[in-house]
């Protein structure tokens, strides 16, 4: 496992985007919309890991309801690893509870689980497996 990313969840994405463009001296490599979850996200590359900022586009997205309940910061920690089932059994073996044990489509072309925070130490973790490439 590696740390391949932070969410910071924010409430407007172009002043945001702005903001840390500056702050790291680069822009954004990729902005992507994941309407199924209702979020624009925006990532920037720091070394091995990135950043990712996350606005709301739904009013009652993940993001939205995060934003109106805590503000604008970090919402989650991604973990990258090589194989999203062994790990999701192997964490299930371990007691962590799921949000859903089912993969789904993320951004920056990951298949994506997150484990409860209740589980976690009340910090939202992020399992993601890069897509494999698909043969023409």
């Amino acid at each position: 496992m590696k740390i391949e990313h932070l969410g910071i969840a924010v409430k407007c994405l172009s002043q945001s985007d702005d903001l840390f463009a500056r702050l790291l001296g680069k822009p954004n490599y990729k902005q992507e919309s994941v309407e199924r979850e209702g979020v624009t996200t925006s990532f920037y590359e720091l070394g091995e890991s990135k950043l990712e900022l996350l606005e709301a586009s739904q009013t009652e997205s993940p993001i939205a309801k995060f934003l109106e309940k805590k503000g604008e910061g970090i919402h989650h920690i991604a973990f990258g690893v090589t194989d999203l089932k062994t790990e999701i059994e192997r964490l299930k073996k371990e007691g962590f509870v799921f949000i859903s044990e089912e993969p789904k489509d993320g951004a920056d072309n990951k298949l994506v689980v997150f484990l409860h925070p209740k589980s976690t130490n009340g910090v939202l973790v992020e399992l993601c497996q890069e897509k494999p490439q698909k043969v023409l």
